[in-house]
């Protein structure tokens, strides 16, 4: 990942860990019974070419999309949490928990007492180590 793609999966960080447990518990559930085939004179009728008509298998390719899309933001949150070990210092911890747990900059500035411009800073150090500790184990 580059910086910029570093920077993105911290401010994201907080709606992906809710959207993987959402789309977990999504993929976790049956079938069921709503989703039936067809029958009588419709299960007869010829069907379209290059068109699927079975419930069951565009079910089936709608959970595939959301498996895949679940391997995404997993290995997103992946690289943020292997790395959280390189930020070693306070003040750079306590803003990163604070951008994972979904606070803004303005948020976290009131909380630390510190100016934005600082917290910026900050962002931009830990953003540098993710990247250096990146590079380092390549």
């Amino acid at each position: 990942m580059n910086k910029e793609q570093i920077e993105r999966a911290i401010k994201d960080y907080n709606w992906m860990i809710r959207e993987i447990k959402r789309q977990r518990q999504m993929l976790e559930k049956d079938i069921g019974t709503k989703v039936v085939s067809a029958s009588g004179v419709e299960a007869t009728l010829p069907k379209s070419k290059g068109v699927i008509s079975d419930p069951v298998v565009k079910e089936v390719i709608r959970r595939d999309r959301k498996s895949n899309w679940l391997s995404k933001l997993e290995k997103k949150v992946l690289f943020i949490q292997e790395r959280l070990p390189a930020i070693d210092e306070p003040r750079e911890v306590v803003v990163l928990e604070c951008m994972l747990d979904g606070m803004t900059i303005s948020a976290i500035s009131k909380h630390m007492a510190l100016s934005r411009k600082h917290i910026y800073t900050i962002k931009e150090t830990i953003i540098q180590k993710m990247l250096q500790f990146t590079q380092s184990s390549q």
